[in-house]
């Protein structure tokens, strides 16, 4: 699904599509959109400093930052639609890597159940023009600055599980190349 070609359409609405769990809850993607300071590639080693991550306006005024999600509909495979709404609320692409993991949380508002999904997604390109361009703000910021941002705790919960992550998969590509001389 060539997603770039889409970006002039309008965000998809209304949940006639959304697909809901065993438990009756709305299913739930998002991405956290990151890149290396410097935008130099991969460091050899992955201090949290020196990665970057996109956060974004609540729609709802004055509700805090948080990362890209919105409802999974049962036309797209998990990954289409966690890229689909970081592109349709951050106007970000990029390739979309292995999940993160599974959340069960209710909404601050209501008494409604979610289960969420979170990827990491490498971000190759920021798109000057996105669906969600007027109602929302985007910011890169650090991993400590978005650890006191962060509205949901869950989502916080993916950013600590993906700071491990790249710290670990350098520590190995760093063995590896130890182990290659």
């Amino acid at each position: 699904m060539e997603l770039k070609n889409m970006v002039a359409l309008v965000s998809r609405t209304g949940r006639h599509m959304q697909r809901y769990n065993f438990l009756g809850h709305r299913q739930v993607v998002g991405c956290i959109p990151y890149r290396y300071k410097g935008n130099r590639g991969t460091p050899s080693v992955v201090d949290e400093e020196e990665i970057e991550v996109l956060v974004i306006t609540s729609q709802r005024k004055g509700k805090g930052m948080l990362f890209p999600k919105g409802g999974w509909e049962i036309d797209e495979s998990i990954e289409d639609a966690a890229l689909r709404e970081t592109v349709e609320e951050a106007g970000v692409v990029g390739d979309v890597e292995r999940k993160l993991g599974k959340w069960n949380f209710k909404s601050k508002s209501s008494d409604t159940s979610y289960e969420g999904h979170m990827f990491p997604l490498l971000v190759k390109e920021q798109l000057e023009f996105w669906p969600e361009k007027d109602v929302r703000q985007r910011l890169w910021i650090s991993v400590r600055e978005a650890r006191k941002v962060c509205q949901y705790w869950w989502m916080k919960e993916a950013l600590e599980l993906l700071v491990n992550r790249l710290a670990a998969q350098a520590n190995e590509a760093k063995t590896d190349m130890k182990s290659n001389l």
